[in-house]
Parts: structure tokens; C-alpha cells; sequence
């Protein structure tokens, strides 16, 4: 289509989720007590991993890795969505649009790698602990690590750099609280079906091949713990593992009921609904999950939090 038969603009309108009645000034304030939450949260888990040398361990670098992945991720969307609430002003340019899906992209793909790494991490640990010094070394650790977060930017890259190429004309109202890729879409006066199939491609790829590991790791795994000898080895396996296959399920599951849906089952208000949950929800759940459930986490807490009171 020719350039001057269309629009350019240079400024998009979120209209995202809420209104200023009573309900959702009570939703919106909700969401701003789960952004803070979260964010103390999965900073408090990264500087406690940081800070402990006793959690210097594979596992927990990259969990680490999990929550600074989580805090990036809320704070790439609900700080603007609030601004626009409080401010009356939905108006988002074209390259803070580019950003902002750059980062939600990337981070997103990035998690999708990490959680397969951390469900190899726990197939080594259970099924080959006297190997796990050579199998998962602090080298080997770094690179999953590097790998996740390279991989997840190259995802982001590209579908920051295709969506962008496209002209968008008419309506500049995005059905959503951020700029997500298959709601701007909808705007754009060229045809996207091409691109469309190359994110569910990606998706299959980002999505369904971590989770076909996490499978494998996590059926050896159970295999493993049932023929465990000791009673107490085996709680304490179930226990770590569980806590992994919760964060994995509630992530994986709402990606993939998200993206990997046909074009025409798809609805504004109901992708927003999704979206609210993994993007919001599973960031603030996953410190709590693993904090919660974790005597070593829990341990070195207690250890930072007393060492600061007895400095006072």
C-alpha cells in the first residue's frame, strides 16, 4: 500500500482497563498494593541472594535471575498505566509503544528459558547429585542464565523491528493497558497474517519446547523421588519441586491460553484479563511461593534481618 494513501501517526491511546468509578478506583488501588508488593518482594529476594553467600548456588542465582526478570516486568507496564489513570492523559508514542514491547517480549521469552534451566537444575540435583558439581557448575549456571536472557531479547528484537515496520492508519485506540503486539496489530493498514504466523511460530518455539523439558525433567525427577529411601529426602524433594511446578503452571498455562489461540476466538477485554494475570499476579507470586515454602530462604531472611537489627 502506498505511503500517501495512509496515516501515519506517531501517537497511540491506550484505553486500558479501568474507569474512575467507584469499583475500579478500588481495582486500580488494588493493583498499585500487588505493584508494591511485588516490587519490594522480588527486590528483596535478589539483593537477599546476593548478600547471602550460603545461596550462592545454582538454583538460587537463578532464581535470582527469576525475580529480577519479574520485577522488570511489572515495572515495564503498571508504572504507565498508572501515570495515564491518575493523569487522564492515555497517549503513547510510537517509540515508548517500540519499548515497551521490546521489554515485555524479551522478558517474557526470557522466563519462558529460565524455567526450563531451573527445571534441569532440579533433574541433576535430584536424579544426579553426586554430578551436580560438574553438571550444573557455577559456569554452566551463568551461561543458562546469559542464554535465557539473549534468547529472550532476540525475540523481543525481532518483534519489536517487524511490528514497527508496519504503517498503522485510522483508529489509534489500542484495546489494552500496554502495547501488545496482537493489539496493535489491529491497527495496522497492512495485511499481518504473515507476521502473525511467525509469532505463533515463535510461540511453539518460546513455549512448548521449554515446557517438553520441563516435562521430561520433572517425570525423571518424580520417578527419582519415588524410590527414595528416606522419608524426610523425599519431602524435601516434592516440597522444592512443587514450588517450581506452581510458578511454571500458572505462567506457561495463561501464555499459552493467551497466544496460542486462533485470531478469531480471541476478545479485547478477555486478553486483558489474561494479560492482568501474568504480567501482575505471577510476578507477585512467585517470591511469595518460593519464600514461603523455602526453609533456606527463609533462614538467610532471618539472617540479614537480624544482622541489621543488631547493627542498629
Amino acid at each position: 500500500m502506498a505511503w500517501e494513501n495512509q496515516t501515519f501517526i506517531s501517537d497511540f491511546i491506550l484505553l486500558g482497563i479501568f474507569n474512575h468509578s467507584p469499583t475500579h478506583t478500588f481495582l486500580f488501588t488494588l493493583v498499585l498494593g500487588i505493584f508494591s508488593v511485588t516490587f519490594m518482594g522480588n527486590s528483596a529476594m535478589v539483593l537477599l541472594i546476593y548478600l547471602d553467600t550460603q545461596l550462592h548456588t545454582p538454583m538460587y542465582l537463578l532464581l535470582s535471575q527469576l525475580s529480577l526478570m519479574d520485577l522488570m516486568l511489572i515495572c515495564t507496564t503498571v508504572p504507565k498505566m498508572a501515570f495515564n489513570y491518575l493523569s487522564g492523559k492515555n497517549f503513547i508514542s510510537l517509540a515508548s509503544c517500540g519499548t515497551q514491547i521490546f521489554f515485555y517480549v524479551s522478558l517474557l521469552g526470557a522466563e519462558c528459558f529460565l524455567l526450563a534451566a531451573m527445571a534441569y537444575d532440579r533433574y541433576v540435583a535430584i536424579c544426579h547429585p553426586l554430578r551436580y558439581p560438574v553438571l550444573m557448575s557455577q559456569k554452566i549456571c551463568g551461561l543458562m542464565a546469559a542464554a535465557s536472557w539473549i534468547l529472550g531479547s532476540l525475540d523481543g528484537i525481532t518483534e519489536v523491528a517487524v511490528a514497527l515496520s508496519f504503517s498503522y492508519c485510522g483508529a489509534r485506540e489500542i484495546h489494552h493497558f500496554f502495547c501488545d503486539v496482537p493489539a496493535l496489530l489491529t491497527l495496522s493498514c497492512n495485511d499481518t497474517l504473515m507476521f502473525e504466523r511467525m509469532i505463533f511460530i515463535c510461540c511453539v518455539i518460546m513455549l512448548l519446547f521449554p515446557v517438553a523439558i520441563i516435562i521430561a525433567s520433572y517425570a525423571r525427577v518424580m520417578l527419582a523421588v519415588i524410590h527414595m529411601g528416606s522419608g524426610e529426602g523425599r519431602r524435601k524433594a516434592f516440597a522444592t519441586c512443587s514450588s517450581h511446578l506452581m510458578v511454571v503452571g500458572m505462567y506457561y498455562g495463561a501464555a499459552m491460553f493467551m497466544y496460542m489461540r486462533p485470531t478469531s476466538e480471541r476478545s479485547p477485554t478477555q486478553d486483558k484479563m489474561v494479560s492482568v494475570f501474568y504480567t501482575i499476579l505471577t510476578p507477585m507470586l512467585n517470591p511469595l511461593i518460593y519464600s514461603l515454602r523455602n526453609k533456606e530462604v527463609a533462614r538467610g531472611f532471618m539472617k540479614i534481618f537480624g544482622k541489621g537489627k543488631s547493627e542498629e
